[in-house]
């Protein structure tokens, strides 16, 4: 069975393109546009992450460019302000960077996204080395995952667990666990579903237990329409 990506370092780009905090504003949109990406870390000395320059960073230039700079002054922050005039990424750059270690969960690494409003996030060492980047898709990676590989996870660490010996059966179609047959105790199934739905690549799950009967043989089977 393939293994299930369980952290950061599982699915980030080990490879990453980043920048002084001397480059200059010219270089950092060719660096974007260049390697199609949205944000850049900005690295010190030996690479640690010292801040990040984002697409929404560079803009402030161009929407400033258009308005009327009293207007902007009142309505904005002054640090927005501040980058419109920047020239490079020491100036651009949000400080300190908003940053992910490689042994972080996939679903910390996505919580981190969405409560901050991110698309990428370095993937940092405990000295603040850059060691590669996660972005939104590599997180999305894992729903790649064949529906047979989620199978027998979910019956080897869900089904063998929590209903050993039971017949209990596992479909998995696009992603969509359904879990079906006989139990002897019906407390568990939410138990079952909270642990079928943490198991990497799962879209969603059915629980099909109250719709089987047994046959004289004692095999589970569904019922005759």
């Amino acid at each position: 069975m393939e293994a299930s990506p369980r952290t950061v370092s599982d699915v980030m780009t080990h490879t990453a393109v980043a920048v002084g905090r001397d480059a200059p504003f010219k270089e950092i949109v060719k660096l974007m546009e260049q390697w199609k990406i949205s944000a850049l870390p900005v690295l010190a000395g030996e690479g640690r992450v010292i801040g990040v320059v984002s697409e929404a960073d560079l803009l402030h230039k161009e929407e400033f460019r258009d308005s009327d700079p009293d207007r902007f002054t009142q309505l904005r922050r002054l640090s927005d302000l501040a980058k419109a005039g920047a020239l490079t990424a020491g100036e651009l750059m949000t400080s300190p960077a908003v940053t992910v270690h490689p042994d972080a969960t996939l679903a910390q690494a996505a919580r981190i996204m969405a409560q901050r409003r991110i698309k990428r996030l370095p993937v940092v060492d405990g000295q603040d080395l850059l060691e590669g980047v996660v972005s939104r898709s590599d997180l999305l990676k894992v729903f790649l995952r064949g529906d047979e590989d989620i199978a027998t996870e979910v019956a080897n660490t869900v089904v063998a667990f929590l209903f050993p010996g039971q017949g209990v059966t596992v479909r998995v179609d696009e992603g969509v666990v359904t879990l079906g047959g006989e139990i002897r105790n019906k407390e568990l199934v939410p138990v079952a579903a909270r642990l079928a739905r943490a198991v990497e690549g799962v879209v969603d799950v059915n629980m099909d237990f109250d719709r089987t009967t047994r046959n004289p043989s004692g095999a589970a089977q569904p019922p005759t329409p």
